[in-house]
């Protein structure tokens, strides 16, 4: 006998402002807080949860457009409902904030399945690790030479085998700052560097050498990422053993095959709180591993880590300091890292996180 469709009953979203610790910038950008929009999807007497890193406006666009063509649906179909989103939004647009929406949604009805099975959604994608090695994220440009041997040093007295600094705000001041860096973590740890497009070619081309010095091995967006052809030429000319990565900009499939047939990065990058969730970011892996390109995962550690490990290519996990602070705060179930590692808890349904209500009301929308 066929068992009856579980429906979705309901279709939540909340949005929270939280300040950063202190002001906060790379080498193009600057901000003082993050804003986090929760979706929280019911059915069969369980509740899947899913987030995303954006604008308030997100959590509109789950309420008004995409909670009306998800509710009613069956709960263990998340790819239809994938598809039923993607077809509500044709007139809005794929790319930015509309992306980040579906995140959200999708990511609480991949959480809500594996809940309705009583297994971890890392059981229910199909594991190939047990866990994932991370690299600490942060360095901003705005922390003075002490503030980044401290942050950095630390990670790398935690375990942490690679680190990652922003660049670009000073082209002049980098080497410098990149040198603080490599004495602080030691030669033991690897040293990334993320520009996030601040350069242009020549500078990025020249700065790569200077760089290479300290042992950086990993240049992030040294050029826009709109700039294919410039990435090439890096990728093309950068000094051996330093590879150049991007991809946290893409919110469909079309830009990263781009990115792929370009051949514009030794290893490619994926947000699935941009990328409209685990449904697409399964199916950007499924484009690496067709390429042979690693992938790394951008932010939002705890929401990436089941599917990391059911990912057969994939490098390793970011480490962003906001997100890691807000997800130790907001979120009871988030991974400890060890030894450098984060683990799912399997005795955990889903993705094994639950909202701290009560901590997370304070910053409310």
């Amino acid at each position: 006998m066929t068992p009856r469709p579980i429906s979705i009953e309901r279709l939540d979203v909340a949005a929270f402002r939280i300040p950063t610790s202190s002001p906060e910038s790379d080498g193009t950008f600057e901000w003082t807080a993050t804003v986090l929009v929760v979706a929280e999807a019911a059915a069969g007497g369980k509740k899947g949860l899913g987030y995303t890193y954006t604008a308030a406006a997100a959590a509109a666009l789950v309420r008004d457009v995409l909670a009306p063509v998800v509710v009613g649906r069956d709960a263990m179909a998340v790819t239809a409902s994938w598809s039923a989103m993607r077809h509500a939004i044709r007139n809005l647009g794929r790319p930015g904030i509309v992306s980040t929406a579906m995140a959200a949604v999708d990511v609480a009805l991949w959480d809500l399945k594996a809940r309705l099975l009583g297994v971890p959604l890392v059981t229910l994608l199909g594991p190939v690790r047990a866990s994932v090695p991370v690299y600490g994220s942060g360095g901003f440009t705005s922390y003075t030479v002490d503030e980044l041997r401290a942050q950095l040093g630390g990670w790398g007295r935690q375990g942490m085998r690679m680190v990652k600094m922003k660049v670009g705000r000073e082209p002049a001041a980098d080497p410098a700052r990149v040198g603080a860096a490599r004495e602080a973590v030691g030669r033991e740890v690897e040293l990334f560097v993320d520009a996030n497009g601040a350069y242009s070619r020549k500078e990025a081309l020249g700065l790569a050498e200077r760089f290479a010095a300290h042992g950086v091995t990993w240049f992030e967006e040294p050029v826009s990422s709109d700039d294919l052809e410039g990435l090439r030429l890096l990728r093309d000319r950068a000094p051996a053993g330093m590879e150049v990565t991007a991809g946290e900009y893409g919110y469909d499939l079309p830009y990263f095959q781009r990115m792929l047939d370009a051949g514009a990065v030794d290893v490619l990058q994926a947000d699935a709180t941009r990328c409209a969730g685990i449904t697409d970011f399964l199916r950007v892996a499924a484009l690496c591993e067709a390429r042979g390109v690693p992938l790394s995962t951008h932010c939002a550690p705890a929401l990436h880590l089941h599917a990391a490990c059911a990912v057969p290519g994939l490098r390793h996990l970011e480490y962003f300091h906001d997100h890691v602070r807000i997800e130790e705060a907001l979120f009871e179930g988030a991974p400890p890292l060890v030894n450098g590692n984060l683990a799912p808890d399997l005795s955990r349904p889903g993705l094994g996180l639950e909202l701290r209500r009560a901590d997370a009301e304070r910053y409310a929308l």
